[in-house]
């Protein structure tokens, strides 16, 4: 992942949840930003919401709501760095938890074999994506008319990755981009509710869940590895921002010594790869709109728009198939391997085809192929 090096004052490592340093001479310490924080900088930097806290003395953290005032006007907004005080020990201990995990687990991390791979005249790129697991969802079929929990979930996804493999065998596969994340886990913290709160029916403890996650993504790309390198590219999501970070950080740090492996697992909410002639974009899709997400690919793959004649963002979160071309770009939205619990049975959301999904894309044609494995 890259990094940045760049001065901050004490306000602004707090607001990025960074340990204060002790300064030792007239200029700010000096900070390793990851590119999410770094963006996130700029962000708070630009909209004076850092600048406002320091003129009055008062910790970003800690101030739910702001008056950002000039002489012309006088706007009151919710301050996005606030963070409750009931939850401040619990992130706290989270974070120390992470990190002393992360180091443990690069420590002991398994030493891979090189896999030699055949030279390839006809190049493709197999992206294989399953999209929204829920691993830890509760369905009942006595509520819903099906049933889903962890142990069916893990098993979906393991039969869609043996049938989407076997729909590509066909191609010469010389890449593989596994896009992971996208509300892998369906709650965020011991009672149950996702990252805003929303409680939700669960299966199990969530730790126990976190776990199975984590075995599966390292069965995944043990598998894929086999048939050639791999680019695993993290999509932060809404049931689960902290703990699916987490749960990607700490399978990185699994694959650490593999060098035919490689991860995109920070926290930016879209994500860009290219594959010859191709610009893939990914997202879980749970905040720009479609009609927003051809100009954003633009603006923030500026480099590689010119260059790729294919353009192609792959979306989540709606657990439901869509398909539009936005100008030059194509936009799918994937189909889900999980059940329907009461809510969405509720509400009618339910009855589209469960599934896996994957896409084959030639290095110079674009996208020549989906594959569907259903349930």
């Amino acid at each position: 992942m890259d990094k940045v090096r760049k001065r901050l004052k004490d306000f602004e490592a707090s607001a990025l949840g960074l340990d204060v340093k002790k300064s030792t001479g007239q200029e700010n310490p000096k900070y390793m930003l990851s590119k999410s924080q770094d963006q996130l900088l700029t962000e708070l930097r630009s909209n004076g919401v850092i600048q406002a806290c320091e003129n009055v003395g008062a910790d970003p953290t800690t101030a739910p709501m702001l008056w950002l005032k000039t002489k012309q006007e006088s706007v009151r907004v919710t301050n996005p760095l606030y963070i409750k005080p009931e939850l401040k020990e619990e992130i706290q201990h989270v974070k120390e938890l992470h990190e002393s995990f992360i180091l443990e687990a690069k420590k002991y991390a398994f030493k891979y074999p090189k896999f030699k791979r055949e030279n390839i005249a006809d190049k493709h790129c197999l992206v294989f994506d399953a999209a929204d697991i829920h691993i830890g969802k509760i369905c009942s079929s006595f509520e819903t008319g099906e049933t889903y929990n962890s142990q069916i979930a893990v098993q979906r996804v393991k039969n869609g990755l043996k049938g989407i493999i076997q729909k590509s065998s066909g191609y010469q596969i010389d890449k593989i981009i596994f896009i992971a994340g996208n509300d892998i886990l369906h709650v965020d913290n011991a009672r149950s509710t996702t990252t805003s709160g929303t409680h939700q029916d669960t299966d199990g403890m969530w730790y126990d869940n976190f776990m199975m996650g984590k075995k599966l993504l390292v069965e995944i790309i043990e598998t894929l590895l086999t048939i050639a390198d791999v680019e695993v590219v993290y999509n932060p999501s809404n049931h689960d921002f902290t703990h699916g970070f987490m749960l990607l950080d700490s399978v990185a740090s699994w694959f650490h010594n593999c060098k035919q492996v490689t991860f995109d697992n920070d926290m930016r909410h879209r994500k860009y790869t290219v594959y010859g002639k191709n610009l893939i974009g990914t997202t879980h899709m749970d905040g720009a709109k479609v009609d927003k997400l051809h100009g954003l690919m633009a603006e923030e793959a500026s480099q590689h728009w010119h260059e790729c004649k294919h353009r192609y963002i792959y979306g989540h979160h709606i657990h439901h198939k869509t398909a539009r071309d936005v100008f030059s770009v194509c936009i799918e939205t994937l189909r889900s391997p999980s059940g329907s619990d009461g809510w969405h049975h509720r509400n009618g959301y339910q009855h589209a085809p469960k599934a896996v999904e994957g896409f084959i894309h030639h290095k110079e044609h674009g996208q020549v192929a989906r594959l569907t494995h259903l349930f």
